[in-house]
């Protein structure tokens, strides 16, 4: 790409996304395609909606960005492309939908979409980092299973009525929204390494709880809310905390800004930033088993950290995970390692590299 960004920022050649992956996405990935039929389910349903139809859909009825089309929004995405080190810029489509939301979509040419809800809530700079939040996606190659989830949901809406095809559909439907929670956190990181700009990344997801009144709302009152949350009330209200994440397709804002901070204090962002990351060129070195304990002792370390009163009375006994999707990914994880030590060879689902 011959365009620099307007500004200063630090460039990241050959990024890998592992450098930015919250180790439950990577680790929910292994997962997914170690369960039987899953890499069918995907050849399957990819077989009967294809990516072109996909696209002809946001081509009739949405605005496709470009010099001439939401020209800031352009300059945006091929800032996002060129710092997170893209090979090709995606296309980005505008919808008209009042609900703040957008997604990364497709096979073998993501696109992202953005909806026009998003696009009046957010100043330049929380722009940058939701963008930069969506070119994550496709780095990271999460842009084909949010498609398929997508799918699956609206499989699930027409077979309802089938007893056992709806418990098949839900049971990968939950695996799929485990992950999915867990790759918003590593696409969040993403959106941070793009705009480079803290204060903007948590400003764009205080306002996806709250709203554009940023002069109401206060970064530390926030972080507090998150801190209450976690250490919850009492263990019924765990238990509807639970309930209400399990069927969520996203974290809740106020962890998704906790986590964004908790990685800035790791010192792992500014790492990045000085150059040091794992580059691409070195994926195929990456051991899979090693990122499946990764994931296992992600979930491990936020089951003893939370202050939560119903995990606290659990922990000793029940262990593992500190949700039921988390303790999925745990259990597979840990029989993932134990079949390696054994001496098996063999690899369950694909091999090491994670992208499509």
């Amino acid at each position: 790409m011959a365009n620099t960004p307007d500004r200063v920022r630090v460039r990241l050649p050959d990024l890998s996304s592992r450098a930015y992956e919250h180790p439950a996405d990577r680790g929910a990935l292994v997962a997914l395609r170690s369960l039987s039929g899953f890499d069918t389910l995907v050849k399957s349903l990819f077989g009967r909606v294809s990516e072109r139809q996909l696209r002809l859909l946001y081509l009739a009825n949405s605005v496709r960005v470009g010099p001439t089309q939401f020209p800031e929004l352009n300059d945006y995405l091929r800032d996002a492309a060129y710092v997170l080190d893209l090979e090709e810029v995606p296309e980005l489509y505008v919808k008209m939908d009042p609900v703040p939301k957008a997604m990364a979509i497709g096979r073998k040419r993501p696109f992202i979409v953005m909806s026009t809800g998003l696009f009046d809530l957010l100043d330049a700079e929380e722009k940058r980092f939701v963008i930069g939040h969506e070119v994550g996606h496709i780095l990271s190659g999460h842009a084909i299973y949010r498609t398929l989830l997508l799918l699956l949901v609206w499989i699930a809406q027409k077979i309802m009525w089938i007893p056992l095809g709806a418990l098949a559909i839900q049971a990968i439907l939950m695996a799929l929204k485990e992950w999915h929670r867990k790759s918003e956190l590593s696409a969040d990181r993403a959106g941070l390494l793009a705009c480079q700009e803290q204060d903007a990344a948590k400003r764009a997801l205080m306002k996806l709880a709250g709203g554009s009144n940023l002069s109401e709302m206060n970064p530390d009152a926030f972080m507090e809310q998150a801190r209450e949350y976690d250490e919850g009330g009492d263990a019924v209200d765990s238990v509807l905390k639970l309930m209400s994440t399990v069927p969520a397709s996203h974290p809740f804002a106020v962890v998704r800004v906790a986590e964004v901070q908790r990685w800035i204090d790791s010192g792992e962002y500014q790492s990045i930033l000085d150059g040091r990351y794992p580059r691409r060129n070195q994926d195929s070195e990456s051991d899979i088993s090693r990122e499946a304990g990764q994931a296992a002792d992600s979930y491990r370390d936020d089951w003893n950290r939370t202050k939560d009163p119903l995990v606290s009375v659990v922990r000793d006994v029940a262990g593992g995970a500190a949700g039921a999707g988390g303790r999925i990914f745990d259990s597979v994880a840990e029989r993932w390692r134990g079949g390696r030590q054994n001496g098996n060879g063999e690899q369950n689902g694909n091999s090491g590299n994670d992208r499509d």
